[in-house]
């Protein structure tokens, strides 16, 4: 068996290096095809970034009566950050929300002026609740109408919830991420389609061209393994060599692309590439490695079965 194994393995390297045109074309093909499937998953990075930056600047808001007494702005906010919905819950007390209007209205005179006239602050306290997936705030808001609708009218502690003035924009927002993630996953398998189909045709052109060797081996009494085996090794040379190929490709774009990425969208892909390397290497050899081995059992299968 060992000795099988050797005499495949040197077949194998054989084949590869004697018929070095042809395995330049196959690399070749596997590499283009491996660059376009990672050009994807770096755009989809980008996109997944620009959504989470969009979605975390989308909340519910909770305006608390005036005279609401902390106790109980404290017992809803602990209510509210134990939902297993929610991600983030945000306080911001009287003062600090006198302070930001103040902020806000620095070069409006009538509304200060309306301010100061006041005896004591009109503003209450708030919180900032954000969920974990914008198909969440449905939940959170059905929570809050509960909360407030148990409260006592003379004693009210909740004065508003903004979500029906943001559920538009939610549900858009939720209907974009999904329609993202839908035409990842589609684009993705197009590819990957794409891919196999090319990667297929080229190897099994590359060995239409030992056809007469096959037919030869056969006849001598090989058996399939032994005739398989190195064009399997073969076809994961192949997309061992093209996943590199690809990865040094990315190299200097990324190294370029990184920082106006960052620029546009918040995200540094040559950063993201340097952190990731060990994933991003393992996905796109891996992929090469199983075009290449498929395509190969697949193609010498048809002078097999002759």
């Amino acid at each position: 068996m060992l000795t099988g194994f050797r005499r495949i393995v040197k077949a194998g390297f054989v084949g590869f290096w004697r018929n070095a045109y042809v395995s330049l074309a196959s690399v070749f093909v596997i590499t283009i095809a491996l660059f376009v499937i990672g050009s994807t998953m770096f755009i989809d990075q980008i996109l997944a970034t620009s959504l989470t930056k969009l979605q975390s600047k989308v909340d519910i808001n909770v305006y608390f009566m005036p005279n609401a007494s902390q106790e109980e702005i404290d017992a809803l906010r602990n209510a509210v950050a134990a939902l297993p919905d929610v991600a983030a819950v945000t306080f911001t007390s009287r003062e600090d929300a006198l302070a930001a209007y103040r902020e806000r209205n620095r070069n409006n005179e009538v509304s200060l002026q309306a301010l100061e006239e006041l005896s004591e602050n009109p503003l209450g306290a708030t919180i900032a609740i954000q969920a974990r997936e914008t198909s969440q705030y449905e939940n959170i808001a059905r929570f809050l109408d509960e909360r407030k609708a148990l409260e006592s009218p003379q004693t009210p502690v909740i004065d508003e919830i903004n979500y029906p003035r943001i559920r538009e924009s939610i549900e858009t927002l939720t209907a974009i991420i999904g329609a993202v993630e839908q035409a990842s996953i589609i684009t993705m398998v197009i590819l990957l389609i794409a891919a196999t189909l090319i990667t297929f045709n080229t190897i099994r052109l590359a060995i239409y061209t030992a056809r007469e060797e096959i037919a030869i081996m056969r006849l001598v009494g090989a058996s399939n393994m032994f005739i398989r085996g190195p064009f399997m090794l073969q076809g994961i040379m192949y997309g061992v060599l093209a996943g590199i190929l690809a990865l040094l490709l990315f190299y200097p774009i990324l190294v370029w692309l990184g920082p106006r990425t960052e620029l546009f969208f918040e995200i540094n892909l040559f950063t993201y590439f340097t952190t990731n390397f060990t994933y991003i290497f393992s996905v796109l050899v891996g992929i090469g490695v199983a075009l290449g081995f498929f395509s190969s059992t697949l193609a010498v299968a048809r002078y097999l079965r002759t």
